[in-house]
């Protein structure tokens, strides 16, 4: 049997990153992906946002993270010339009721270490978007955008670069513990191998609890259950209205319909929220109605009849409809005893901006195992 020493399960951005690191810190890495190139699900499936740290609790992961990779992912960028612009966002109270929660927001992000935030006036966030409507709103300066696909590209170059293999059409199928893992994938013609590694990160986003359910030995009370919740975009083509990006405040489950920029100028709205038992990535179309009314609180400019749905993502959910929102999990053998494993669970948002802070604590710990 052929062995490494680390198997990553998932070629997303996050499983890319992990898989740069540790080959970086010179381990035999082989990365394993079910479908037939990388990053096609929740990866780029998304507003492609470097969010700033605003909207999680202090103490949560979520903060700590994307307050760290922001600017891990900043530097990256610039570093290796991936496409990305530091425009930053507008978020935006609609009614008087929501003036207030706005400080909440401010307040939270202090805590969590996001200390540039300023609350605007109606008046002071018109001037800076003529087209915007509201009460009052914070800018938020360091908030960006990134091309997620370049990214991933330039991490798996990366990763290679350093000696990592990437195997596509390499779903796993079985994982026995014993000396380090014996892992056995199913490629797509249904023929079957059986790898050995000293460690296994499962990287398999929203396939990751169906993985760790595969893994003999490992105790079923750390499998949570992962739930979906789409999120559907449309766009709208022209001359973007906007030059920042523009978030409504908070809803459950979900940022809110907002508005986002693409590297080429263009407008894109979402995502909602959008409750589904299964993975599927057909575009709700009958949710632009919803999509209309919600941007007309911001914009009421809109033209009648102009968004056009794009496609869909999918958010790997800890939490379901109704039930205050989880942090990630990076589960090590300090939880679940099994030398050598790291599973990652409920990596939704800011998933992305938080991809190399959350490799750096990946490789932490398996290079303590």
């Amino acid at each position: 049997m052929d062995k490494v020493d680390v198997i990553v399960a998932g070629a997303g951005v996050v499983g890319l990153a992990v898989a740069r690191a540790l080959a970086q810190r010179g381990l035999e890495v082989l990365i394993l992906e079910p479908e037939d190139a990388y990053g096609t699900g929740t990866s780029s499936r998304n507003s492609e946002v470097i969010h700033a740290g605003i909207y999680y609790p202090q103490s949560s992961l979520k903060a700590a993270l994307c307050v760290r990779g922001k600017e891990m992912l900043y530097r990256y960028a610039e570093a290796y010339s991936v496409p990305h612009r530091r425009c930053g966002k507008l978020i935006v109270a609609t009614s008087d009721d929501q003036v207030e929660a706005l400080e909440g927001i401010r307040l939270r992000a202090m805590a969590a270490g996001v200390g540039d935030l300023r609350l605007l006036s109606a008046a002071e966030a018109q001037e800076m978007e003529p087209q915007l409507a509201c009460k009052a709103a914070l800018l938020s300066p360091s908030t960006g955008i990134v091309d997620s696909h370049a990214l991933m590209l330039s991490l798996l170059g990366q990763a290679e670069q350093a000696g990592a293999l990437l195997s596509l059409g390499s779903r796993v199928v079985g994982v026995e513990p014993g000396d380090g893992f014996a892992v056995t994938t199913e490629d797509t013609g249904g023929e079957r191998f059986t790898i050995g590694a000293r460690c296994l990160v499962n990287a398999a986003g929203l396939h990751a609890s169906e993985l760790a359910g595969a893994i003999e030995g490992l105790d079923p009370q750390y499998v949570p259950q992962t739930r979906y919740a789409r999120g559907n975009y449309y766009s709208l083509p022209g001359k973007p209205a906007f030059s920042r990006l523009v978030y409504p405040v908070p809803e459950p489950g979900g940022l809110g319909v907002h508005l986002t920029l693409d590297l080429g100028g263009g407008m894109r709205f979402g995502p909602d929220v959008d409750w589904i038992d299964s993975v599927d990535y057909r575009v709700n179309g009958a949710r632009v109605g919803h999509f209309q009314s919600e941007i007309r609180k911001y914009w009421p400019g809109l033209p009648e009849g102009a968004l056009a749905p794009i496609y869909c993502g999918i958010r790997p959910k800890l939490s379901g409809p109704g039930e205050p929102a989880a942090d990630f999990r990076i589960d090590g053998p300090e939880l679940h005893g099994v030398p050598g494993l790291v599973n990652l669970f409920g990596i939704e948002s800011p998933g992305l901006t938080s991809s190399l802070a959350i490799a750096e604590v990946v490789a932490a710990r398996l290079g303590e195992a």
